[in-house]
C-alpha cells in the first residue's frame, strides 16, 4: 500500500473532498439529557459507533455527547492511566493541568510532508515525564502559555485554514489533559479542517474512544519497547501495555507513528516497537523513524542517553524496519 493509500481519509479531508470527522459528528443525531448517568451516555455513544439509528428526542449531536462525557470525566479525572480522580476544574492531577493553556500556535513547516503547513496548537503539560524531553519547557511547566477562550481558538483555527493550513494539529506537551476543551473548540469550528491528534498515546481507553470519530489522523509517539525503560526514563507505569492497546484501538484509522531512536536502546526499545507495529498494525503502517535525539533536560543524569545518537544506530533501526517489511518509512 502506498503512502497516499495509507492516508487516504486524511488526504481527502485536507483536499476538500470530504468533511472532517468532527463536522460529521456534529451532524450525527444523538439522544441524551443533562441528568443521564455516565453509563447511559456511554451506551448512547456505543449505539452511534455501531451505526444504529437514533431513537428518542434526537435533538443533540454525537459531538455534543462526546463533550458531555468528557466534561463528566473531567470532574473525576480519568483521561489518562494515572486516573487521579480529582475534579480538574478545582485542582490539578499528576499532569498539573487545570484550565488548558496554549503555549503557542503557528503554521509549522517542519512536520511530515503530508501535514505541512500544519497549524500546530501546543498545549502545556503532559501525562509523562520523559527525562530527555525535547519540549520540556512546555511539557513540564503546565502554567506556561495562556488560556484562550473556546470561541477565540475556533476563530484562529478557521483563519489558519483560510491561510492555507493543511490541518489543525493538537500537540504539546500532550493534548490529552485538554481533551474536553479541544472537543468544545471543535464544536464551534464551522469549516472543514482535518484534525491531527498528535499524542504520546499514554491515554485512558475513555479518552481514545472520545477522540475517535473527531480526529482524522493520529500522529502518535511510540517511545519505549517495554515498560521498564518507560518507568525509569519517563516516570510512567504499564507504558507498553497502555500504548500498544491504544494503537490497537485506532487500528485501521489513518496514522503516522513516530519513534525517536534513543542512544543505547535499539534492542530494548526500537526493534521491539518496529516488530510489534509490523505484526499487529500491518506492514503498510506509516512510520517515521527519527534520528534527531539530543541529550536535553535531565538526560545528563542517565549515562546511556547522555550523548547524541550515532548514525550507525539510526541506520540499524531503518534496516530493521526494512527487514520487518514496513513499506512506508518516512
Amino acid at each position: 500500500m502506498s503512502l497516499k493509500d495509507a492516508l487516504q481519509h486524511y488526504l481527502s479531508v485536507r483536499d476538500g473532498i470530504r468533511d472532517a470527522r468532527f463536522l460529521v459528528a456534529s451532524r450525527t443525531p444523538a439522544s441524551f439529557h443533562g441528568d443521564s448517568g455516565i453509563s447511559e451516555l456511554w451506551m448512547e455513544h456505543e449505539r452511534i459507533e455501531a451505526g444504529m439509528e437514533c431513537s428518542g428526542a434526537c435533538d443533540r449531536s454525537f459531538l455534543d455527547l462526546k463533550i458531555e462525557i468528557a466534561e463528566r470525566i473531567l470532574g473525576e479525572c480519568s483521561l489518562c492511566p494515572w486516573r487521579c480522580g480529582v475534579n480538574r476544574q478545582m485542582e490539578s492531577g499528576r499532569c498539573g493541568v487545570m484550565g488548558p493553556r496554549v503555549a503557542s500556535e503557528f503554521l509549522h513547516y517542519g512536520e511530515e510532508a503530508p501535514l505541512v503547513p500544519s497549524h500546530t496548537v501546543f498545549f502545556s503539560g503532559c501525562t509523562m515525564r520523559c527525562v530527555f524531553c525535547q519540549n520540556w519547557d512546555i511539557s513540564q511547566n503546565p502554567s506556561t502559555g495562556r488560556h484562550i477562550e473556546v470561541d477565540e481558538l475556533a476563530a484562529i483555527i478557521e483563519e489558519r485554514r483560510r491561510m492555507g493550513a493543511a490541518n489543525v494539529n493538537f500537540v504539546g506537551g500532550d493534548p490529552t489533559p485538554a481533551l474536553p476543551y479541544i472537543l468544545r473548540v471543535l464544536s464551534v469550528v464551522s469549516i472543514s479542517v482535518p484534525v491531527v491528534w498528535n499524542s504520546n498515546m499514554y491515554m485512558s481507553t475513555e479518552s481514545v474512544r472520545l477522540i475517535m470519530g473527531a480526529a482524522d489522523l493520529y500522529l502518535t509517539d511510540f517511545k519505549f519497547g517495554n515498560s521498564e525503560c518507560a518507568e525509569r526514563l519517563a516516570g510512567v507505569h504499564d507504558y507498553f501495555e497502555v500504548v500498544s492497546r491504544n494503537h490497537l484501538m485506532i487500528a485501521g484509522e489513518d496514522m503516522i507513528i513516530r519513534h525517536l531512536v534513543l542512544p543505547g536502546h535499539l534492542e530494548c526499545c526500537t526493534m521491539p516497537i518496529i516488530s510489534w507495529v509490523a505484526e499487529n498494525l500491518g506492514t503498510d503502517t506509516v512510520m517515521n523513524i527519527m534520528g534527531q535525539y539530543r541529550p536535553l533536560y535531565r538526560a545528563s543524569a542517565y549515562p546511556e542517553i547522555n550523548r547524541p545518537l550515532y548514525l550507525e544506530e539510526l541506520e540499524e533501526a531503518r534496516r530493521w524496519a526494512l527487514r520487518e517489511g514496513l513499506e512506508n518509512i518516512i
